[in-house]
């Protein structure tokens, strides 16, 4: 063999033993395991659909899914196997950096409008919900994510974000099995009890903290102590959700805490 060639043989040799497929057994999968994904993140765009899809796939923050209002399209910008950047600095139930373990929903909407009378919310068409609601099921059911790891851009975030914001109809998903709801009748009771005392700022710190948001334990009614109880009264008492701690927020706490 001519001795000039010997190298570049070799280097061929070495490619085609490289090109061979890679034999790996896979006949013994373990129990210990689950889905990647075990958060399921709901936001709105604040911005019409054409800068939304741009945004979205164009810019430095993305998400796995945007349904559209008009007409109620679902989009996927990211596969799921992958990481989107739609959660940002969040904490839910102690976890951190949800970007490695949830599945992200943009849900076209202007989000709100400030006027002179205040600020004006925007509505969700009732067929993009419905688009949501059948995604949101689809994706639960692959990942078997629990109920209340189902939660809003405010829920993990409530000191930067406020979407879905108050009108998202989180009601409707707990209508469809998908996440739970505090009854109307153990609110009830227990509001007239804490009508006649209620709790400390502590006591709402402790009982936030305990349900799955990031909040100071201080005792004291600080702005992140109301960001957090303005999140929660936005996601099941949107009517009002001025972040002061009332009887009514006392009750839906203790009720879902205890569920």
């Amino acid at each position: 063999m001519n001795k000039l060639l010997l190298p570049f043989t070799v280097a061929a040799i070495a490619l085609l033993s490289g090109c061979q497929s890679l034999q790996i057994d896979r006949t013994h999968p373990a129990v210990s395991q689950d889905s990647r994904v075990q958060f399921l993140v709901i936001h709105y765009t604040a911005e019409e659909f054409p800068s939304s899809m741009k945004t979205l796939t164009e810019g430095k923050v993305s998400a796995h899914y945007l349904v559209n209002d008009n007409p109620p399209v679902i989009y996927q910008l990211v596969d799921e196997s992958r990481r989107a950047y739609q959660a940002g600095a969040s904490s839910w139930q102690g976890q951190t950096q949800l970007n490695a373990a949830s599945v992200g929903i943009e849900i076209v909407n202007k989000g709100y409008r400030d006027t002179p009378q205040g600020r004006v919310w925007f509505d969700f068409p009732q067929a993009q919900i419905d688009k949501v609601i059948a995604l949101v099921k689809d994706i639960v059911k692959r990942h078997d994510i629990r109920p209340d790891r189902i939660v809003g851009h405010s829920d993990i975030a409530p000191q930067r974000k406020q979407d879905p914001g108050p009108r998202f109809p989180w009601k409707q998903l707990a209508d469809a099995g998908i996440i739970g709801w505090p009854d109307a009748d153990a609110v009830k009771a227990k509001m007239a009890n804490y009508e006649k005392e209620l709790p400390d700022i502590e006591w709402f710190q402790r009982k936030l903290a305990h349900f799955g948001y990031a909040v100071p334990i201080n005792g004291e009614l600080d702005e992140a102590t109301r960001n957090v109880i303005s999140a929660l009264q936005m996601k099941y008492r949107p009517g009002r959700f001025d972040g002061m701690p009332d009887a009514e927020t006392a009750a839906l706490l203790d009720v879902l805490d205890a569920k």
